[in-house]
């Protein structure tokens, strides 16, 4: 499509969006501000071209400043607002449950075709952010854990993938929130 990738149109109809006040209501909620969100998106798209490598060993592994740094940081943030207990409770558990179920899909659903070819109707790159934001919305039962848990779900699959690298003792290369903003 014009030779754009699908992520990037996206990102720029959000923050339209946002710059035209039409996300007041959901940043709200997050306790951002409109410029406050569009700085974040800015640093993380920014932060998306940064891998902060880890010392080398049998694995290489490096974190992505835009894809896991940054978003974990707003996740920490949005958690201190909790306004309940309960609803700090929610979030940790609907946490648990998005990653669970975006490893189960990782698991069973690709597993046996590692490369993901002709099997999907959509790009995998896709398939475990909707995933996990659906899952994250139900179980979270707001937007404020909802957000919590599709973006913490997600980076705890890379972090799950890093742990059965390390236990099955293959040479590999990770990255904890590698696809920058779109992980």
């Amino acid at each position: 499509m014009f030779g754009y990738p699908i992520g990037t149109i996206i990102l720029v109809i959000i923050a339209a969006l946002i710059y035209f006040g039409l996300a007041h209501r959901t940043l709200d909620r997050l306790y951002l501000t409109d410029k406050g969100a569009l700085m974040i998106i800015a640093v993380m798209i920014l932060g998306s071209f940064i891998d902060v490598p880890i010392p080398p060993g049998r694995i290489d592994l490096s974190i992505n400043l835009g894809g896991a740094v940054i978003p974990v940081i707003l996740a920490v943030y949005v958690l201190s607002k909790a306004g309940t207990g309960e609803e700090w409770m929610r979030a940790v558990v609907a946490t648990l449950i998005t990653t669970s179920v975006v490893l189960a899909l990782n698991t069973f659903v690709y597993a046996d075709d590692p490369f993901h070819t002709g099997r999907e109707l959509i790009d995998p790159l896709y398939v475990y952010p909707l995933i996990a934001g659906g899952v994250a919305y139900l179980t979270g039962r707001s937007r404020r854990s909802a957000f919590i848990a599709a973006t913490l779900g997600v980076l705890l699959l890379d972090v799950v993938d890093y742990i059965v690298v390390l236990a099955t003792g293959v040479r590999s290369t990770i990255s904890i929130g590698g696809a920058g903003i779109f992980d």
